[in-house]
């Protein structure tokens, strides 16, 4: 009952702009399949918006918790941010200030949140929630933020650190608690609390302790989802053992293959798009390391740079040969993300 009230509240956002400009892009994007070259009919309805790189866990298949990034690490400034917003559009429904990085490491987060929550967007972030006090979880929830996503992947401390390296599973529940008890005292159904539980093979064994420790905690929803890993061909010791669980699986010759075939097609480069920290923009979620660069939000307007020979040059690899493409081998695009 709550994702569905989550997903009403998400609906409130749309107004005719909106609706209209969605379904340009759907239906450019569509002829575009077909024609094999990019029309772009409209601006991006949702985008992505890191708050900062830097990550206080070691998270074994995150650059941002292996510091293994090549590009600059920084933070979001309250100036880029509004710069960015503004430049967007008033067709953006949805904002996910998440890329890489634990947002609430970024001192200015909420205020970030409320610039957006200004422009009458719904607002998201995913943490791992070792920052939130009494006092920010009720900042928090006056901020406005509509989801909260708390990743949380493990019932014991031995599970959880398994793959939250260095992380205190006992914060993560005292938070937890902190911003249920919020939402009650400003009799507020916002943010939308969900526990992400990431599926390995250290802790599938407690699938069903996380539902209980959900409702024991009055958490809104929970979800289960599959790990991507970078080395997977040859099996991968965080590759759960019931396939259910994997984006991968066994073939005949003993290596692991992605459950779907890559195609030479991807939404995400007509509904969406991804900023870094310092305005810079990136296809998407699994442009990591910010190998594919479109330009920089800051300096050129945005509706330049999504309708740039640049941007429409990395669409149209997409429509013609998405194989060769490096960030495409390992994307979620057509697959089961979400058990």
């Amino acid at each position: 009952m709550s994702a569905i009230k989550d997903t009403f509240s998400i609906l409130k956002y749309l107004s005719f702009l909106r609706i209209w400009n969605l379904f340009r892009l759907y239906f450019s994007f569509i002829i575009s399949r077909i024609i094999r070259r990019p029309i772009v009919w409209g601006k991006p309805f949702t985008v992505s918006i890191e708050p900062t790189t830097a990550c206080n866990l070691g998270c074994p298949e995150c650059p941002s918790g292996l510091k293994a990034f090549t590009r600059p690490t920084g933070k979001l400034a309250i100036e880029t941010n509004q710069q960015l917003l503004k430049s967007i559009g008033r067709q953006l429904m949805y904002v996910n200030y998440y890329f890489q990085g634990e947002p609430f490491l970024n001192p200015d987060f909420l205020n970030l949140v409320k610039d957006a929550k200004k422009q009458n967007l719904y607002v998201a972030t995913s943490t791992n929630a070792h920052f939130i006090s009494t006092d920010v979880a009720m900042d928090i929830v006056q901020s406005g933020l509509d989801r909260l996503i708390i990743s949380i992947d493990g019932v014991t401390q031995e599970t959880y650190e398994s793959y939250r390296v260095t992380g205190k599973l006992d914060k993560v529940i005292e938070a937890t608690k902190e911003l249920v008890k919020a939402k009650k005292e400003l009799n507020s159904h916002t943010p939308h609390l969900i526990f992400q539980f990431l599926v390995v093979k250290p802790n599938e064994h407690e699938i069903p302790a996380i539902f209980e420790l959900s409702k024991e905690l009055g958490v809104d929803e929970v979800r289960l989802k599959t790990a991507q890993l970078y080395d997977y061909k040859n099996g991968h010791v965080l590759m759960p053992a019931n396939e259910k669980y994997s984006r991968y699986k066994l073939q005949k010759n003993g290596t692991y293959a992605l459950k779907y075939a890559i195609q030479n097609h991807c939404w995400r480069m007509w509904s969406s798009c991804v900023f870094t920290w310092d305005g810079q923009v990136v296809p998407c979620c699994f442009d990591k390391d910010a190998s594919y660069p479109l330009g920089n939000a800051t300096n050129i307007p945005f509706q330049t740079l999504w309708k740039s020979e640049k941007y429409q040059g990395f669409r149209k690899m997409i429509l013609t040969g998405r194989k060769q493409v490096d960030i495409c081998q390992n994307c979620s695009e057509g697959t089961k993300v979400w058990l």
